[in-house]
Parts: C-alpha cells; sequence; structure tokens
C-alpha cells in the first residue's frame, strides 16, 4: 500500500487527486494539507510514501518546502507552471503533472513513483543484503479498471490495433495502449521488442529457434527488422 499526502491550496485540486487515486486500490490518502506549512508540521512527526505537490501556495513555496525537509518522500508535482520543471528535477522528483492533466498522464506518474526505489528501501537494503528487492508493479487499465501488475510475471507483449495484449503469468490482460508506450513504462533491460507487434520478457524466453521464440507454449515471430536485438542476446 502506497501512502500519499496531498498539498495544495485549492480544494477543488484536491478533489481531481483523490478521485483519481481512489481508482488505485493501492493507494491510500493520509492527509489533505492546504499549504506547505501544514504538512511541514505533520511530517515532522508522521511518514508517507507519496507526496502530490503543488508549486505556487502561500507562506511556504512548494519548492522551498522540499529543500527544508531532512528526508523528503517520493515527490509528484501538480502544478500550472511548466517553467519550474528543470527546477523540480534538480530536486529529485518523479514526476512533473502541468494542471489540468489526464488520468492516463496522472497513472504513469504513480507507475512511475511506484517503479523508483526510495531512499528508505535502499538503507533497508543496505543493512539487509540477503532481503530481496521489492517487486516493480505497474497498473494496467482494462473494462473499465485498474490491475495491478507485477513487472516480473509479464511473459510477453502482443500489439492489436490499438490494444494490446500482456500476457501476465496463467492470465491476459488486454489494455487501450500502444506496445511502445508500454514498453516505455517497464525495465528496458529485461524487455525486449523482437517484432512489431511483439515484445519478450527476456527472462522468460525458454528456446530461440530460427525466426521464432518460445515462451512456455506460446510462439512468438521474430520480425526482419528485429532480429538484431535477438542476436545480440546469442552472444556471448
Amino acid at each position: 500500500m502506497t501512502r500519499y499526502l496531498i498539498i495544495d491550496d485549492e480544494f477543488m485540486a484536491h478533489e481531481i487527486i483523490k478521485g483519481y487515486c481512489d481508482m488505485l486500490p493501492s493507494l491510500q490518502l493520509i492527509k489533505n494539507c492546504y499549504d506547505a506549512l501544514e504538512a511541514f508540521e505533520y511530517l515532522k512527526t508522521n511518514s508517507v510514501d507519496l507526496i502530490f505537490l503543488d508549486l505556487n501556495m502561500p507562506k511556504l513555496k512548494g519548492f522551498e518546502f522540499l529543500r527544508v525537509l531532512a528526508k523528503p518522500p517520493k515527490v509528484i508535482v501538480t502544478t500550472a507552471y511548466a517553467e519550474y520543471a528543470l527546477e523540480g528535477y534538480e530536486l529529485d522528483i518523479v514526476d512533473y503533472l502541468l494542471k489540468p492533466f489526464s488520468f492516463e498522464r496522472f497513472l504513469k506518474a504513480v507507475n512511475k513513483a511506484i517503479e523508483t526505489p526510495s531512499t528508505k528501501s535502499e538503507s533497508i537494503q543496505t543493512s539487509t543484503p540477503s532481503a530481496p528487492p521489492p517487486e516493480q508493479r505497474i497498473f494496467l487499465q482494462s473494462n473499465k479498471k485498474h490491475t495491478q501488475v507485477i513487472v516480473n510475471q509479464i511473459r510477453y507483449i502482443e500489439a492489436a490495433g490499438n490494444y494490446c495484449k500482456i500476457f501476465v503469468s496463467g492470465e491476459m490482460i488486454m489494455t487501450r495502449s500502444k506496445i511502445s508506450d508500454l514498453l516505455s513504462q517497464l525495465p528496458s533491460a529485461d524487455f525486449l521488442q523482437v517484432h512489431k507487434s511483439f515484445a519478450v520478457a527476456v527472462k522468460h524466453i525458454q528456446t530461440i529457434e530460427g525466426n521464432r521464440i518460445f515462451i512456455g507454449e506460446h510462439t512468438i515471430p521474430i520480425g526482419k527488422y528485429y532480429k538484431a536485438n535477438v542476436n545480440k542476446l546469442l552472444r556471448p
């Protein structure tokens, strides 16, 4: 469960963000703050995993607030001002959403936040090196709902017109998305496009024979222009 905080001086902004988050069952609202000083006082004695942060607020601006936090959590900026984007990335924010933003764009930012390891989790791994790394997860929209998927359980992806079929261990999920957009959300070292309509998870490849890849009972074709990508896997 990802525990989040909204910091914005506009009530409507809280309603929009909460409405989007309510469609994602793994997000839990912890507190609504209407200025950065209120959030600063709250975080002195409490912790959250993610902050949705507006920039132009009274008393203390958004980036000023970030600079005074000793150990800031993951941050997604939500603002109407594009000119501060560079400064935001210098402060290691996860993403920068320009108001008004669509749910699709919001979902992409949340997926990035879930995938990005936090400083806290890194320190835990350092102190207990035997602990397994956290599983990466993304949300996939299918049939008016959003399904959370463990990335390493995805076997392969097949493009089908304006949709993609994602074959996960034991099931298939159909989502309205381009294959290129899906691949941009997945770790490039783990997934390989092998055809204009197919991408595979490298770890799930069982055999490669001629222009075909075998994953379980599935056969995936290798496209002429993607053969070089596959050949790189075969080099010692």
